[in-house]
């Protein structure tokens, strides 16, 4: 597949110029707003959640499961997902998808407030939130790259980066804090997770009227690629197998959803609950760690891909290494203090490649296939993860949560280590983009 710079026509308040603010840009602007508060809302419901499901059940398996029926629907449909967002408005399908997710995360708030809510009642709306992200997640990846010039898109990402790293700082921990005090407050005790949904349901309607005064000059008007959607999926894996970078790059993803993704998203909870004194509030804690990593390692990520002229695959592969190395460590630790300063290392080292990536990636996929090649990227952590992590929680009934951290850590450090010697990834680079002729 090779790399296509071909955009849409600029819109009436878009300024294409190297080195032009993306914020000269009207949409941008309203997109950049919209997410904002989005993700924020996001970290509600990913702290309320699995403490949700802790405070049902008190089954880290049934914590498991509950993300496998959210991660399932997901998985199969996200390449589907992909596949229709190259046939149609990019724009309205990331509407729809957010108006649903307002919809069943509002009817959760609502249920845990009421105190009616039951486990089969949290498996059906986790199973619709997932179908409605296998939608929304490749569509929203590939939004930026119909409203902005090639030259723009890695001060965009790095924009929208920084603001959802400031989300992991804060949101996490305004979560715990407010299942804290809703559990203090003599109320039901999962009266502040119920809240916390609350506001995560608000910030998807906020999202759904940012979007809604986006306008795109070929929105909905762009020709649909021939064939059905099974076709559409087929042609998008054979562009995706006949460039060996990209193939191996996705396949790598899905390792690391496997061996640290995944396990993190059962153990961290488990390791806050079992093992620190301050509960909901220690992972959200622990949640927040890691988002200021995440957003200290945004901030030098320009900089340390200069000074390593683009080298992106031995800067991933030596982050991921120690990255494996930090999950394992965590298997011993008792303590919040040091808990978070391994999360925020582990973070720093995570911010500092993922804007680039995400770049590289952009620039990789021509816009005729983005869709498709958005969601085979995201199919192999989104889809793996959380399958990964139901398997992480029935290993939790016989297997310590010290040995699985352990484990999937060092084994992730080794598998980094060992792709050190495939060309296919050690050679990725992000080239710098030359300015046209004239400017």
């Amino acid at each position: 597949m090779s790399v296509s710079t071909t955009r849409a026509g600029p819109e009436p308040h878009m300024d294409r110029r190297p080195g032009s603010s993306p914020f000269s840009n009207r949409s941008f602007r309203l997109l950049f707003a919209g997410s904002s508060i989005s993700v924020v809302g996001d970290q509600f419901t990913l702290v309320a959640l699995p403490w949700l499901v802790l405070q049902l059940t008190g089954n880290p398996a049934q914590l498991g499961l509950v993300l496998a029926v959210m991660a399932l629907p997901r998985a199969v449909l996200i390449l589907v997902g992909g596949a229709v967002v190259d046939r149609m408005s990019v724009r309205r399908v990331l509407i729809n998808a957010r108006a649903v997710n307002a919809a069943l995360v509002g009817l959760l708030a609502a249920l845990v407030l009421a105190g009616a809510i039951r486990m089969w009642m949290l498996y059906g709306l986790a199973a619709g939130i997932g179908v409605a992200t296998a939608f929304a997640y490749p569509a929203s990846s590939s939004l930026l790259p119909r409203l902005l010039g090639v030259e723009q898109l890695h001060t965009a990402n790095s924009l929208m980066m920084a603001v959802r790293q400031l989300s992991l700082l804060i949101g996490p921990a305004l979560a715990g804090l407010l299942i804290t005090a809703g559990a203090a407050s003599g109320a039901a005790p999962v009266r502040g997770t119920g809240i916390a949904f609350a506001v995560d349901a608000l910030s998807f309607l906020v999202s759904v009227g940012s979007l809604l005064m986006i306008r795109l000059e070929d929105d909905g008007r762009r020709p649909a690629p021939p064939g059905g959607i099974l076709a559409n999926l087929i042609e998008g894996v054979r562009a995706l197998w006949r460039d060996p970078q990209l193939r191996a790059l996705i396949g790598y993803f899905g390792a690391g959803a496997l061996l640290v993704g995944g396990p993190l998203q059962v153990a961290l909870p488990l390791l806050a609950k079992t093992r620190l004194a301050q509960g909901a509030a220690a992972y959200g804690i622990l949640m927040t760690a890691n988002g200021a990593g995440m957003l200290l390692g945004s901030a030098v990520s320009g900089s340390v891909t200069r000074r390593t002229s683009g080298r992106l695959g031995v800067m991933l592969l030596t982050a991921d290494t120690l990255i494996g190395l930090a999950v394992a460590s965590l298997s011993v630790v008792h303590s919040l203090a040091v808990g978070a300063a391994i999360l925020v290392m582990v973070g720093v080292l995570q911010g500092t490649l993922q804007i680039s990536m995400l770049t590289w990636l952009q620039r990789r996929a021509p816009h005729s296939l983005m869709g498709r090649t958005m969601s085979l990227a995201m199919f192999a952590f989104l889809g793996v993860a959380p399958l990964a992590a139901a398997l992480a929680g029935v290993l939790l009934n016989t297997l310590s949560l010290t040995g699985l951290l352990a484990g999937s850590g060092a084994l992730f450090s080794a598998i980094a280590l060992a792709c050190l010697s495939r060309p296919s990834l050690r050679a990725i680079r992000l080239e710098p983009v030359a300015a046209p002729a004239g400017n």
